[in-house]
């Protein structure tokens, strides 16, 4: 397994051009349907680069967006596919249906990226590639669509011509999602166990797998994917470069400095493989740490006060102060909407952030609006700066350290409710790792109200 460091940032800042300007000119897109469902039809753009013919045989990149198999959009990887495109890839996006606009579950997701695949390489003399040098790429929830391409036999649309093969020759996986069989990720599919272990890639990986390069923040959680796909393949003598990014969270790629760090190492890959010839092009830019710290302690300073402001604390005019905090919300929405719909999606929503995203989205949809997040600020910066609340006091047990075992601490205390009628028995049983804790750590004022309570030790 082979690690890429991340570059050594020196005290200097400089502007990058992710496609030079003459490059960029001549690359042309085209917009192709590659499956019809129902009356939904998957579309993918396609990058074609310079001097491109339809007889070529050039190495090709699928990329899968984003967005938790609930949301997303193929703008995401624009810059990626047209930076490629420049290096003389044909690169496409390709679209896929996803749960808040087709009521799909994520093996329906990994269905049509499998489709993309094989609908690519059956029409490679169109396209002008190789179909044996096809690389799938995507982010997050996207590169779990990608990284299931290497999977051989998985979750298939019945029309698709299964001889076709989705494995690509390699991976480019932006933080993807690895192993769905996971408690917290399985659920998407209804906890249905057989399905989701087709679709985790990391119970599929064996001594055929193509070589991958993976990406990862050190602050995302979903890094222990990648830790055990990286150990696995390197028990299997499998390439898989790891490239880490310090202190960064999730969907970090999707900015700069780190969409073209990123983009430049992936580069590097390809050329590794011979799917690219000669130096990358892209301008790395280098941000002087001590600056970059600056300025984002600055941004939380002026946040942190405007929403104190608007929580009441800087002045009697609470309206005053509410339209200040919705002019900062609307800057705030117009730097990160990327596809201008109003909205912020997880992945267009700031990775600092991201801890507070599910609680600003009150109405669950998976995005989250202005009113939303000026309401939330609102309200919990109100609380934070309002007087704590007493907490109510501990209601002694009716029957204290009841003795059940011979131990001395298998003993129980018992709250006993004011209720003539037969009442449900409650036993609390305490944590500690099975090294430590006592039986304290209940509050029983939340359950006398309606239950006999038991707490044991």
């Amino acid at each position: 397994m082979k690690t890429l460091l991340p570059f050594v940032s020196v005290i200097a800042i400089v502007f990058a051009f992710i496609v030079p300007a003459q490059a960029a000119e001549k690359i042309s897109r085209k917009s192709l349907v590659y499956k019809t469902v129902g009356k939904r039809k998957l579309e993918m753009i396609v990058h074609y680069p310079p001097a491109w013919k339809a007889f070529d045989k050039r190495a090709s990149v699928v990329f899968f967006f984003g967005g938790g198999w609930s949301k997303g959009s193929t703008q995401q990887f624009d810059a990626q596919a047209d930076y490629l495109a420049s290096r003389g890839m044909v690169t496409a996006r390709a679209d896929y249906r996803v749960k808040t606009r087709d009521g799909v579950t994520p093996d329906k997701c990994v269905e049509d990226a499998r489709s993309a695949v094989r609908w690519m390489r059956a029409n490679a003399t169109k396209l002008g590639i190789d179909p044996a040098k096809l690389v799938s790429s995507g982010g997050s929830a996207g590169g779990h669509l990608a990284a299931c391409m290497a999977i051989e036999k998985s979750v298939d649309d019945a029309k698709d011509d299964k001889s076709i093969s989705t494995v690509p020759v390699a991976m480019i996986l932006f933080n993807p999602v690895l192993d769905f069989t996971h408690e917290n990720i399985i659920r998407r599919l209804g906890d249905q166990a057989s399905v989701a272990r087709k679709i985790s890639p990391l119970h599929h990986l064996n001594k055929k797998s193509p070589p991958s390069i993976i990406f990862f923040g050190t602050k995302d959680g979903l890094i222990v994917h990648g830790n055990q796909y990286w150990a696995k393949a390197k028990e299997l003598g499998l390439r898989s470069d790891k490239f880490l990014a310090d202190g960064q969270g999730h969907g970090f790629f999707n900015r700069g400095p780190w969409k073209e760090k990123t983009l430049f190492a992936a580069d590097r890959f390809l050329v590794s493989l011979g799917l690219l010839k000669g130096e990358p092009t892209i301008e790395v830019p280098v941000v002087a740490p001590a600056r970059e710290a600056a300025k984002t302690q600055q941004r939380e300073k002026r946040s942190d006060k405007a929403e104190r402001t608007a929580a009441g604390k800087g002045g009697d005019d609470k309206d005053q102060a509410l339209a200040q905090l919705k002019q900062r919300i609307d800057r705030f929405y117009k730097q990160f909407d990327k596809n201008s719909d109003g909205k912020l999606s997880k992945e267009e929503y700031p990775e600092r952030q991201l801890p507070i995203f599910d609680r600003i989205d009150a109405n669950k949809d998976g995005f989250t609006e202005v009113e939303e997040d000026v309401k939330f600020r609102s309200r919990s910066l109100q609380a934070r700066n309002n007087p704590r609340q007493q907490r109510p006091q501990p209601i002694k047990p009716d029957h204290a350290n009841v003795s059940y075992g011979p131990h001395e601490r298998n003993v129980f205390d018992l709250w006993l409710t004011k209720s003539e009628r037969p009442t449900p028995l409650v036993i609390y049983y305490h944590g500690g790792g099975f090294r430590g804790g006592d039986k304290r750590s209940i509050s029983p004022a939340l359950w006398t109200s309606r239950w006999t309570a038991a707490a044991s030790s």
